[in-house]
């Protein structure tokens, strides 16, 4: 994301954390992803929460102000669910992306698609011809559609903003440290586990998605 998007600011964030808390230890690795995406979820719940105000339970007999009040607070708590959803979701990034590396790949240009391909995953792309390019695009694509787009979706329906935001960081986090490098081995480890399972629901509603989809072969 560009550096002014809200993911560009979390992962800023979850860096400065990283770099006091990081030890090569599995607990602190699990205080890391609790204090990232616990921080990042709260702040949602306590955004949501002033949204729609302590005049959301509005008695039914109110007068017109408090009605009128109460239907403001609905329609702002719409807003920020929208612009939560937004900022979350990246099917728009994700689908330019793959169709800028498919046509450098169609045009031949093997050069340009290995340029852009670090846009998409984190493969050495100076090792991959233009038919192992082709199959991590479509991998790319088909693992940042369930993480990207209908985790997030899922999440949002269940848990409103938290959810959201929770998700995401968990994705973010996950991004930036769950891998088995020697610094992340351990201290990923949680970050790792816990998008396994907050992107299970949305891995399974993407696969079942990508069939109804996809039609015959």
């Amino acid at each position: 994301p560009r550096r002014g998007h809200p993911v560009a600011a979390f992962g800023r964030a979850a860096g400065a954390v990283e770099r006091v808390l990081w030890r090569d230890h599995r607990g602190w690795g699990a205080l890391h992803t609790l204090v990232c995406a616990g921080g990042a979820a709260g702040l949602g719940a306590l955004v949501a929460r002033g949204v729609r105000g302590r005049g959301a339970h509005q008695p039914a007999g109110a007068g017109v102000a408090g009605r009128a009040g109460l239907l403001g607070r609905r329609g702002a708590s719409v807003v920020l669910g929208a612009a939560a959803t937004w900022s979350v979701v990246g099917g728009t990034s994700l689908a330019r992306e793959a169709r800028a590396i498919g046509r450098a790949l169609s045009a031949g240009d093997v050069e340009l698609a290995r340029e852009r391909l670090p846009h998409l995953c984190g493969r050495d792309p100076q090792s991959l011809d233009a038919q192992q390019i082709a199959r991590a695009v479509v991998e790319s694509v088909a693992e940042n559609t369930s993480d990207a787009v209908v985790g997030a979706l899922v999440w949002g329906a269940v848990a409103g903003v938290p959810g959201l935001a929770g998700f995401r960081a968990v994705n973010t986090l996950d991004a930036m440290v769950g891998h088995k490098s020697a610094r992340y081995h351990r201290f990923g480890w949680a970050s790792a586990r816990l998008d396994d399972v907050a992107g299970r629901p949305g891995a399974r509603l993407t696969a079942a998605l990508a069939v109804v989809a996809g039609g015959d072969p």
